[in-house]
């Protein structure tokens, strides 16, 4: 929670803050690419008395943790994320005005996030702005050449691997030669050079 009584209601006031906080849980994209829990997350913030409320725009900054997409390999990777939000005074309305009754009909107010008691939790809002800065597809590198597509080879260790190509419509037949043992080949052999012979007499 971070406390606004400092920078007081008069707008145009302006308040810097920097801190570092531990990252939430579940600060990333489950099962691809995450902040770890606990770990550092370095706030910049800057905060704006307007007529509305507070005015918060900053920048976090972290260390995410997750796996290549193509190689399996895990990484690390730093990330920069920024945002603004909107954090309104309870009295007022979204235009700034004094409100009539608590019970009036209140437009958006799914997009209006209040000051409760002058603080605000920022959470969601980090939340929200390192989820969007995150690769939807992390790579350890940008020419990671990944795994081998039969035999699972990490090909940036070994970049020569390749397999035989074998022609499908040939499998059959290179089948059917692979059962014949040494002998009958042989045999197929001794005849053919028979017949060839025969045919030269």
């Amino acid at each position: 929670m971070f406390d606004t009584h400092e920078l007081g209601r008069r707008p145009g006031a302006l308040q810097r803050i920097s801190r570092t906080v531990e990252a939430p849980a579940d600060l990333g994209i489950d099962g691809v690419i995450g902040v770890p829990q606990g770990s550092p997350v370095e706030l910049t913030l800057r905060l704006e008395s307007v007529m509305e409320g507070v005015l918060v725009t900053g920048t976090a900054r972290a260390s995410a943790e997750g796996e290549c997409v193509r190689c399996l390999e895990p990484l690390r990777q730093d990330v920069a994320a920024e945002f603004q939000e909107m954090f309104s005074y309870p009295d007022t309305d979204d235009r700034g005005h004094r409100t009539a009754a608590a019970d009036d009909d209140a437009e958006d107010d799914e997009d209006i996030t209040p000051l409760e008691d002058g603080m605000f939790d920022l959470e969601p809002v980090l939340r929200d702005a390192v989820v969007l800065a995150l690769p939807m597809q992390p790579v350890c590198r940008e020419d990671c050449a990944g795994l081998c597509a039969e035999c699972g080879a990490n090909l940036n260790e070994n970049p020569d691997h390749h397999h035989d190509a074998v022609d499908i419509r040939w499998a059959a037949l290179q089948g059917l030669a692979d059962s014949l043992g040494t002998g009958e080949k042989d045999n197929m052999s001794g005849a053919e050079a028979g017949v060839d012979e025969k045919q030269e007499k």
